[in-house]
């Protein structure tokens, strides 16, 4: 038995189990399941009052938000690119809820999510770090964190801020 994102209970059952089996185990964990579904119905709340800290709706608000991000970010990423070795062919900026950043290692190019604008330097730092590093290593391996580590030595720390932060 589990809880989606979304709130909704998935009970996963092997073939052949009678449907009276399925429903008592349901019924015996009722409490449990409206915990998780408060649970998560409470951090989708905080997600969504985190998210409306930056409106973008606009175009205007949009500009506004590539603009300040864009002002941040790029003295990193030259900073950082340079010690690292990489070099990047493009930098830009979108409206991503799922994630920090996104590097496409074929293009070399690196798109950072505006939302970076709600979390501390430290965090920022550590995105950008993260990115460039996976134009070296495309995966989250040992050789990957080892990089990021050399690089960004607070990389934990900034982890641990920003789901504090973010969830």
């Amino acid at each position: 038995m589990r809880i989606a994102q979304n709130g909704d209970v998935h009970v996963s059952v092997p073939y052949g189990v009678p449907k009276m089996v399925v429903e008592a185990f349901i019924e015996s964990h009722r409490e449990w399941m409206e915990r998780a579904q408060q649970a998560t119905a409470a951090r989708q709340q905080r997600r969504a009052g985190f998210f409306a800290g930056l409106p973008l709706q606009t175009k205007t608000q949009r500009a506004d938000a590539i603009r300040r991000l864009s002002a941040i970010v790029e003295p990193m990423v030259e900073l950082y690119a340079a010690a690292i070795g990489v070099s990047p062919t493009r930098i830009h900026y979108k409206r991503m809820i799922s994630r920090w950043g996104v590097c496409n290692v074929r293009e070399k190019s690196i798109c950072f999510s505006l939302y970076l604008l709600l979390l501390p330097q430290l965090c920022i730092e550590h995105t950008v770090v993260h990115e460039l590093c996976h134009l070296i290593e495309p995966h989250h391996n040992a050789r990957f964190h080892a990089l990021v580590d050399r690089h960004f030595p607070r990389r934990k720390e900034a982890e641990k801020l920003s789901r504090e932060i973010y969830r």
